[in-house]
């Protein structure tokens, strides 16, 4: 009568261990996108500089060389 209680008993933790496990690997996981959503965003504002950057440069020398 002590065997399938124990069982049972074991079983439910072995479950809990798994949610608890299922769990921790969801939040990895949320957090590994989070950090590579972060990660796109600074490359896309960098990129978003660079451009603004080359257009500024490109309307200086056109506004350099059109009063001559």
């Amino acid at each position: 009568m002590l065997c399938p209680k124990s069982k049972s008993r074991k079983d439910s933790s072995h479950g809990e261990r798994e949610k608890e496990e299922k769990r921790r690997e969801e939040r990895r996981e949320e957090k590994r996108r989070e950090r590579e959503e972060k990660r796109k965003k600074k490359r896309e504002r960098r990129e978003e500089k660079r451009r603004e950057e080359k257009r500024r440069e490109e309307r200086e020398r056109r506004e350099k060389d059109s009063p001559k």
